[in-house]
């Protein structure tokens, strides 16, 4: 009888469960309706009532963007006009003054000048947090207002008050200019090549394949490594940072993305070929390397492709996908969170180097000549008819360079100690496959 009487329970639980989910879900969509309600109760207050007459398309869209920008500091409304000048940016020319920003307690933080722009000429460095803009307060802007205070007519000037680390906050003046982006740059140090990356636009890809090509030419088939700079390098395009990872790697996952929906997760991972062909990979890293150029890092690290130096990077692991929104622009909206290869969320966290290089000061110390072996009277002499080598010139990335104009350019002491391991490695790889034979 027991049994008979909690079997009916269960049925009568199961077919009125349907029913109550039902009256759930209709309460919900009530209580949304409602708070929709609210939102319209508040819009005609302000349009009758505000001491300023203000376009409803004006409200509309900060309401819009509030919504957005209250979810996290990458998700916004972009009107017409920002949502043109986005799409401009990622084809790798825009104008303003050259900076990634995002909001930080309601400041503008810099995650990275670019290179060769007004912000970088001006010292503007990650971190350094923008508090005024020509004098008025950015506390209590939104990210987007921020960002269009600080664009405007081409050879404008802009004063912005900044507060780096602890010290007293300054005010520099910058000049707008058209930002053009040449994302991709390399030179010869030796025979190392110096392959900098400085954003992941749409001629990325194309751009790292054919300055590799450059330096395999310039140095007479005789490449030791390569230095890949992603220091300051603010992200940009996820399918560009996964042909950059995939240009140095020959096979394996380079990196997964998760949304809220599991069938919406991706990998992405990397085919034959190595743009490199197998030689000793150090890439650097610093506070301003976010996004994209994470995604490249960390690939490669996980992968034991490259050897990380520097300092940690932004950690930034989320994925946002740019919505058109019928012909008044599109939202920016955080999707997914990325994950390296072997399953790291770098999320606020950030990609740790396998070595920690500050970046510093090279002097260069004037010491007495001292006395030596060869410089006594009456050495015996080198059995093997070798003679001392007089020392010359030390290689070009270890001293401070002449710029020119009679101006000491002030050494890169990263840059420097990323060159001394990409020899090592050569070297040390020579002499491992000489001991072979």
């Amino acid at each position: 009888m027991n049994v008979r009487i909690l079997l009916l329970a269960a049925v009568a639980a199961f077919l009125i469960s349907p029913a109550a989910r039902a009256a759930e879900e209709k309460a919900d969509q009530a209580e949304t309706y409602e708070l929709l309600n609210l939102f319209g109760d508040v819009f005609e207050r302000v349009r009758a009532d505000y001491v300023e007459q203000t376009s409803d398309e004006e409200l509309i869209e900060a309401a819009v963007n509030g919504m957005l920008s209250s979810l996290d500091p990458h998700s916004g409304y972009l009107n017409a006009k920002r949502y043109q000048d986005m799409k401009v940016q990622t084809h790798g020319s825009f104008g303003g003054l050259g900076i990634e920003v995002t909001m930080e307690n309601g400041l503008v933080k810099v995650v990275s000048p670019i290179d060769d722009t007004p912000a970088a000429q001006a010292g503007l460095e990650p971190g350094d947090l923008i508090t005024h803009l020509d004098g008025e307060q950015v506390l209590g802007m939104s990210l987007s207002q921020a960002v269009d205070k600080m664009r405007g007519a081409i050879g404008s000037d802009l004063l912005l008050t900044i507060r780096r680390a602890d010290n007293k906050p300054f005010d520099v003046t910058i000049t707008r200019a058209v930002i053009k982006i040449r994302s991709v740059r390399s030179r010869l140090e030796g025979k190392v090549g110096y392959l900098r990356v400085s954003s992941f636009t749409e001629q990325t890809d194309t751009g790292v394949t054919k300055e590799m090509e450059k330096l395999k030419k310039q140095s007479g088939g005789e490449l030791q490594g390569i230095v890949l700079d992603l220091r300051n390098n603010p992200g940009g395009l996820l399918s560009q940072a996964v042909a950059v990872s995939d240009a140095f790697l020959e096979r394996g996952e380079i990196v997964s993305t998760r949304a809220r929906k599991p069938e919406d997760a991706q990998r992405f991972n990397a085919r034959p070929g190595d743009i490199a062909d197998g030689l000793p990979v150090v890439v650097l890293i610093n506070a301003g390397s976010a996004s994209a150029s994470e995604i490249v890092a960390g690939a490669l690290q996980d992968h034991d492709r490259a050897i990380l130096l520097g300092t940690k990077s932004f950690g930034k692991g989320s994925v946002q996908t740019i919505i058109p929104v019928s012909s008044h622009g599109a939202m920016r909206l955080t999707t997914a969170r990325y994950y390296t290869p072997s399953g790291r969320s770098i999320q606020a966290v950030g990609i740790e180097p396998d070595i920690v290089v500050e970046q510093a000061r090279i002097e260069t110390i004037d010491r007495p000549k001292r006395r030596r072996e060869a410089d006594l009277r009456g050495a015996l002499e080198n059995d093997n008819g070798e003679q001392e080598k007089k020392p010359g010139a030390r290689n070009d990335d270890q001293v401070s360079r002449d710029g020119g104009d009679g101006q000491k350019k002030v050494v890169d002491y990263q840059l420097v100690r990323a060159l001394d391991l990409v020899r090592g490695l050569s070297l040390f790889s020579e002499r491992m496959a000489a001991s072979r034979k």
